[in-house]
C-alpha cells in the first residue's frame, strides 16, 4: 500500500505524542511512503519552535533531524511541478485550506496514494472530497 503522510502526522513518527504508534503501525505496512518536498522544512520548524519553547531540548533536536534525514532516504520525496501547484489552486478553490496543505494534498493525488494520512480535520475532509482514501491521526 502506498501511504502518503502530510507533516502533521509524519512529525508524530519521531515526537513521541498521540498518534504516534498509529503513525508507526502505518509506517510498517507500506509498501511504499511519499511525501511533499515541504515536509522536511516543515518538520523542522515544528521541531525548532519546541526547542525556543523549552519544549525540546538542542540535542534532542539534533538527535530527531538526524533520525529524519536517515529516514526520508527510503521514501519517495514529490516534488513542486507545475501539475501541483495548479492542482493545489484548483483544492484551494473548492476547499477551506492553507497554502501549505493545499501543496501537500496536491502532491499526495499526484502521487496517487492508496491512503492520504493527516492530523489536520480540514485536510483530511478535502482530501476525501478529492477522492482520497483517508485516516486521520490526532
Amino acid at each position: 500500500m502506498n501511504i502518503f503522510f502530510d507533516s502533521s502526522s509524519f512529525i508524530k513518527k519521531f515526537i513521541n505524542e498521540q498518534g504516534s504508534g498509529e503513525v508507526d503501525d502505518y509506517c510498517q505496512k507500506a509498501s511504499m511512503l511519499g511525501l511533499s518536498i515541504i515536509c522536511l522544512p516543515e518538520m523542522m520548524s515544528a521541531l525548532n519552535r519546541k526547542v525556543r519553547e523549552g519544549n525540546l531540548s538542542v540535542e534532542n533536536y539534533s538527535i530527531i533531524k538526524e533520525q529524519i534525514v536517515e529516514d526520508i532516504e527510503d521514501i519517495q520525496i514529490v516534488n513542486l511541478m507545475p501539475e501541483v501547484v495548479s492542482g493545489s489552486i484548483r483544492l484551494l478553490e473548492k476547499n477551506r485550506l492553507r497554502s501549505l496543505d493545499a501543496l501537500h494534498l496536491s502532491c499526495a493525488i499526484i502521487w496517487n496514494c492508496d491512503l492520504f494520512i493527516s492530523s489536520d480535520k480540514r485536510q483530511i475532509d478535502a482530501a476525501e472530497s478529492s477522492g482520497l482514501r483517508v485516516k486521520y491521526i490526532q
